[in-house]
């Protein structure tokens, strides 16, 4: 073991997910990149939504740390020097709770470092889009229709900033709506109406393609594929985590190197 590993830690702080497969594809690929990219830290997890951690708990047998819990268990284990990134999108309401838990324990470690969630930079837009575009072949007169989480928080404004950033960059043809913000679908319905384009192709802008992706998204039951094919559109899904493409984790990586 090198020396110092055992002093530096990087906790890495996700929503969570209850579905293990989607939790293999995605989380744990973000944390296996930031163990290669940073081989003298020691990795951590830490799940900030309680309703996963006891669902976890209750079905898997599974004892994932919170920011709290984490922060003992590193302070326990002699970590002196952590760096907590956190897999968020935006810098909402969900971050605010991690950065709290953290200045509750400033006194118990020599540096404590947050790096800064998914989209925070313009740079960070540019690089998220670059990453997404990278993973998609949209056909003749198909739109990419990404379904964002949104929020009541106002961090909520990166999601039409991230669909005005994509156009700004060439990618007219995506659109992009949230499930609990705005804009909603049926913004973004109105928007396809006006672009004429028939084909739509249907992809979470989340971290983790669960619960959100595989049912309010491409879900047969009142879902946002089959209200579009109500309205009369060929809906493909692409139920496929930003935490699986590599141009997103290389975004977090960096978020981690710029705080070192």
């Amino acid at each position: 073991m090198m020396e110092g590993k055992t002093k530096r830690a990087v906790l890495v702080v996700s929503f969570g997910t209850s579905h293990m497969d989607a939790l293999k594809k995605s989380i744990e690929q973000v944390e296996r990149h930031i163990e290669e990219a940073f081989p003298t830290y020691r990795v951590y997890r830490a799940f900030t939504s309680q309703m996963i951690l006891r669902k976890l708990k209750r079905t898997q047998r599974l004892d994932i740390f919170t920011v709290k819990g984490a922060m003992e268990q590193m302070a326990a284990d002699g970590m002196e020097e952590v760096i907590v990134q956190p897999t968020h999108i935006i810098n909402g309401i969900e971050n605010d709770k991690m950065m709290e838990d953290l200045m509750e324990y400033t006194d118990r470690f020599k540096k404590i470092r947050a790096g800064r969630p998914l989209l925070t930079s313009v740079d960070d837009y540019k690089k998220a889009i670059h990453a997404v575009m990278a993973e998609v072949e949209l056909k003749e007169g198909e739109a990419l229709v990404l379904m964002g989480h949104g929020t009541d928080h106002h961090a909520n404004a990166a999601y039409p900033t991230l669909e005005y950033t994509f156009h700004s960059l060439g990618y007219s043809q995506v659109l992009v709506g949230t499930v609990e913000g705005f804009p909603d679908l049926r913004n973004v319905m109105t928007r396809l109406e006006i672009s004429g384009m028939k084909k739509v192709i249907l992809m979470p802008f989340m971290v983790v393609a669960g619960d959100h992706a595989k049912n309010d998204m491409a879900g047969e039951d009142d879902s946002w594929k089959t209200e579009l094919e109500a309205a009369g559109y060929e809906v493909r899904t692409l139920v496929k985590g930003l935490g699986e493409m590599k141009g997103i984790r290389n975004i977090y990586a960096e978020h981690i190197e710029a705080v070192m």
